[in-house]
Parts: C-alpha cells; structure tokens; sequence
C-alpha cells in the first residue's frame, strides 16, 4: 500500500477491494489500528487545524472518500484509483465481518440512527454481530460508554460524529479500545438507514457533494460552496508553487 499527499494530507492509493483487506490485516494482527477518511471537508478543517492534521498523518489507513481529492491529486500529478464512501463500503465490510465472525460496535448519529442500519445490514447479512450507540454523548457519559464499548469487546469500532469530533475521539480512544479496530465513517448512519436520502444514483455516484447539497441545502450550503472554493484556490496555489 503506497501513500501520497495531497495539499499536505496524507492518502493511500487504494481501491474498495484494497481497503478491506487492508482492514482484516489490522483486525488479524491484533494490535489495534485507525482508519480515517479524506475528502475535501476534511482537508478544510485540517487546513486550519493542525492536531487534525496530525491525528490524519499518524493514522494507520487515509482512504480517499470525494471525487475531489481524487481530481486534485490527478491536478497535482498523482493518481488515486477511486473515492470509496462509507454508504458504498459498508455493505462489502458487513458480509465480510458476518463471514470472519468479527463484532462490530457502530457510534454515531442521533438516537436511534445507528440501531436503524445496523437493522438494515443485519437484514442482508442475518448472523451479523453489531452493537450501536447514538453520538451525542455528553462529557460525562464517555466513561460508561468506553465501559460498554469494552465489555462488547468488538473487532471493529465505527465512528461517525462528524470531522473533526470523530478523529479526535478516535485519536483520544484508540489505545483504551484496543485490540479494536477504530474507524472514522462520517454521516454512513444516516445514509443506511434512510434517515437521509443520497440523492439519485446516477449523481452521487459522480459528485456526490451535489446529491447532499440538493438534498440538504440549509445545512450543506456553507460547506460544499464557500468550503469547495477555498479548496480550490488552494489547489491552484499549490500548483503554482511547483511550477
């Protein structure tokens, strides 16, 4: 598995295929391990926030998850083979670790997201071990729920509590967890269980940043338009200094 950097990111070139036995190597090995994400919004936020930045270049697995990574790393003179999105991946890892036996521990969104998935994967992969838990967990309650998290003793933690709250967490937590495997997945949650539509297919599966702000608009607006533009002015001064 190779690595490159894009605007000063760390990403592995890596196809979904790649990404899963990149996964069942750390779930085997036994000793823990983090997988985080990057796209364009992260690549925002880690612009600006350094220990963001760092959490990502200390991470065990940076998979690319926007088709603008992939296009800025191709504008830059590098090649990333696909963008892989949580929505798309958890079904291949759901009947992976239904085959493997592995228990799964999903965290995030609001209540009753999560078990709502988790429902929907278990509906195709039936013997499927997942506990869930919504993410909006007050100071106060993390310590009984690292306690819940590691009574359940999963192969895999997936957190989804948006950037930059699930790095950091995941970065806070790894090592309590543990063997586990801990992994940043973003809004996934809402996606699988219906709580929030994709869009057609026939968009998301192209730009996929448009599907979500089409479908929500008051919330998106802010990060895709003026967050998309920032990007690329950065894109093209980084350009420019290798000219």
């Amino acid at each position: 598995m190779s690595r490159i950097e894009v605007l000063g990111l760390p990403v592995d070139v890596l196809e979904q295929s790649g990404l899963l036995s990149a996964v069942e190597d750390l779930v085997e090995a036994g000793a823990g391990g983090r997988i985080a994400y990057l796209n364009v919004h992260v690549a925002n936020t880690a612009a600006s926030n350094p220990a963001l930045a760092a959490i990502l270049h200390s991470t065990d697995v940076v998979y690319c998850d926007g088709e603008g990574i992939r296009l800025a790393a191709r504008w830059l003179g590098q090649e990333l083979p696909e963008r892989m999105t949580g929505a798309d991946w958890i079904w291949d890892l759901a009947a992976l670790a239904e085959k493997k036996a592995w228990r799964l521990f999903w965290l995030g969104g609001r209540p009753g997201v999560a078990a709502a998935a988790s429902e929907a994967l278990k509906q195709q992969h039936p013997t499927l071990q997942m506990e869930t838990d919504h993410g909006f967990h007050s100071e106060e309650e993390q310590e009984a729920l690292l306690t819940r998290i590691q009574a359940y003793a999963p192969h895999i933690v997936l957190v989804g509590l948006g950037t930059p709250l699930q790095e950091q967490w995941m970065d806070r937590t790894h090592s309590l967890l543990s063997p586990a495997v801990t992994w940043c997945l973003g809004a996934t949650a809402d996606f699988v269980s219906g709580e929030v539509s994709r869009g057609p297919a026939w968009l998301h599966t192209r730009q996929e940043w448009i599907s979500r702000l089409v479908t929500e608009p008051r919330r998106l607006w802010k990060r895709y338009l003026v967050g998309n533009t920032r990007f690329a002015l950065r894109l093209v001064l980084a350009r420019r200094s290798q000219q």
